[in-house]
């Protein structure tokens, strides 16, 4: 058996892993997403009424028989844990503090990449009830905004934001909505497969790494810093030598992209990176064990380790 989900992962698939516990009369007292004591107990209550042993924590062999569906992909694992360093779910919404005009959504989408926009509109063209039914009297609005000059948006973001830098009512909320909408997380998760995973599996092939911790690394350094800049390619390239180990060269790699981040987040990022790379650590006051959230050194992912891959 492997762990798949224990103490302290968060998100999305721990909702619902307590949403399915708890209708199945399983109480998690709540449905928080955050995998806790309370959860741990209805889980052990739910193995041992199935006859497993009651350890807890959400293994290979528990999954299927309480999510009755397949288990999560690496990249839905990856996507729950760089979702909680973001601390963003489907739905959170917050203004223009850093320029970036807009973010919201599972991985802070942003207006100024052009990233919501393209959600937004997408959702409008496949499924127009879900603007509709979120944004209310203000969909019209909304959508004009989407294909509106930079200029035109940021101002409109300016006047939406808090001096919190949070996002205003009624918007805040109306996103929030929004981002519940099963067609509308689906069109956040196939930008985040697209523009985000996509390139980390290139990167995790062209950098060596096979391991499941070696590719959420590379998965976290897309979202958060948008790959790897030349400047800290070449770094790990020179510290490479004959026979180091994967976990060596995650290590090197989670120091060169926080080396050549930005000054005011380089502390954040060696932190958050080194979590990764060595599969346990400190990031924003919480406790990372990546093993509880499916993902570990000793699993490769098969689309690294094909013949495909080992050619690149």
């Amino acid at each position: 058996m492997r762990n798949l989900f224990g103490v302290g992962s968060l998100g999305e698939i721990v909702r619902k892993i307590q949403g399915t516990l708890t209708d199945a009369g399983f109480d998690t007292h709540g449905v928080d997403g955050i995998y806790g004591n309370d959860t741990v107990t209805a889980v052990s209550a739910f193995q041992s009424a199935n006859s497993q042993t009651a350890t807890g924590t959400i293994d290979d062999g528990t999954w299927p028989v309480l999510m009755k569906s397949p288990i999560p992909t690496v990249f839905d694992r990856c996507l729950e844990l760089t979702g909680s360093f973001e601390n963003h779910g489907f739905g959170l919404a917050i203004g223009n503090f850093d320029g970036a005009l807009l973010t919201w959504g599972i991985v802070g989408f942003t207006m100024a990449s052009g990233e919501v926009q393209s959600i937004v509109l997408g959702v409008n063209a496949s499924a127009p009830e879900c603007v509709q039914n979120a944004f209310g009297a203000n969909a019209s609005q909304l959508l004009t905004l989407m294909q509106a000059s930079s200029d035109e948006q940021e101002t409109w973001a300016d006047s939406v934001t808090l001096p919190n830098g949070s996002l205003a009512e009624p918007w805040r909320s109306m996103f929030q909505v929004f981002g519940s909408f099963p067609e509308v997380q689906q069109e956040q998760i196939h930008h985040v497969q697209s523009d985000y995973m996509n390139p980390a599996m290139s990167t995790a092939k062209n950098l060596g790494l096979s391991s499941e911790l070696g590719l959420a690394l590379c998965f976290d350094i897309h979202v958060q810093n948008g790959g790897i800049k030349p400047a800290a390619m070449s770094q790990i390239l020179a510290a490479q030598t004959p026979g180091i180990s994967e976990s060596q060269l995650r290590t090197i790699v989670a120091n060169a992209v926080a080396d050549f981040s930005s000054p005011r987040w380089r502390d954040d990022v060696r932190q958050r990176k080194l979590t990764v790379a060595m599969g346990q650590g400190l990031v924003h006051g919480h406790n990372y064990v990546l093993a509880n959230w499916g993902l570990e050194e000793v699993y490769n992912v098969p689309e690294l380790t094909s013949t495909a891959a080992a050619s690149q």
